[in-house]
């Protein structure tokens, strides 16, 4: 497809960004393009993901998630990079972006190559139990699942954001536990009402220090997980661009401000600069 952003709107963010060290923070928007459905992008239907402690809660609702995520998990492996991945692995190789911090737990920034990267949430490909703390790969979990649930979730579902499947009847599923101690598994994401891993946010905190300005792409920055870090460059008086599809929390933080794609503004901005 032909991707093109008005060149005087492109002409700003090279003038902002060229010559300065750019930590990107990438949101669902830039998976978007690569079939993963966002939360809050202009078209998303209304979602109320399940919580940590909601969670953790019953086995009910342990077994509801898991049967979701069991059939969510085809469709996120099924998934490949993006032009906006791949412009921001080209913008990393010519010297612009110093580092990516992503919100996403999709993996495609690493599919893509990025190099210097934080998976601020964690990665939904990795699983961790809750008892233990033993973590395992989510593909073994999935063929575990398999075995437990012969031919569940054969046929066509909607596919929700981060992997999930919209599907009301969940009572038949049967939950894998932890083959090292028995315990509760968890995807190994942060979920809404669960905290970063404060070792994760002070290497985010040293990435935007050391950088001389903020690219926000495909975030509405609704969370403060991401938030903060436009609130720390915004402070330190670093230019702030954010390009996203709709309003963001902090569009009143920005130096400047796009209502656009991430791929359509990502791949001609890296063509102007590599």
């Amino acid at each position: 497809m032909d991707i093109v952003t008005e060149q005087p709107a492109l002409d700003e963010v090279r003038a902002l960004l060229d010559g300065r060290r750019v930590v990107a923070l990438t949101g669902a928007g830039i998976s978007t393009d690569s079939g993963i459905p966002d939360y809050r992008g202009p078209g998303s239907a209304p979602r109320q993901p399940m919580t940590y402690q909601e969670f953790v809660a019953s086995p009910q609702a342990q077994q509801r998630y898991w049967a979701r995520a069991h059939i969510g998990w085809r469709h996120m492996t099924g998934a490949e990079p993006n032009a906006g991945h791949h412009a921001l692995v080209a913008l990393e190789q010519a010297g612009m972006v110093s580092a990516v911090i992503t919100q996403n737990v999709d993996g495609l920034h690493e599919a893509a190559g990025q190099r210097e990267l934080v998976a601020l949430h964690g990665r939904i490909a990795d699983v961790v139990c809750l008892g233990c703390g033993a973590r395992s790969p989510r593909a073994e979990l999935h063929e575990r699942l398999d075995v437990l649930n012969p031919g569940y979730g054969d046929g066509a579902y909607a596919i929700a954001p981060d992997g999930d499947a919209v599907l009301e009847e969940t009572s038949t599923f049967r939950v894998a536990p932890c083959l090292r101690c028995g315990g509760i598994l968890k995807p190994d994401v942060v979920f809404f009402g669960e905290s970063v891993p404060k070792p994760r946010v002070e290497r985010c905190r040293a990435l935007v220090d050391a950088a001389d300005a903020v690219l926000v792409v495909g975030s509405s920055l609704q969370v403060m997980s991401g938030l903060r870090f436009v609130r720390q460059a915004a402070k330190a008086g670093k230019p702030v661009v954010i390009v996203n599809r709709g309003a963001t929390r902090g569009d009143d933080l920005a130096t400047l401000k796009l209502d656009a794609g991430c791929a359509e503004t990502l791949v001609p901005l890296a063509a102007s600069v590599c």
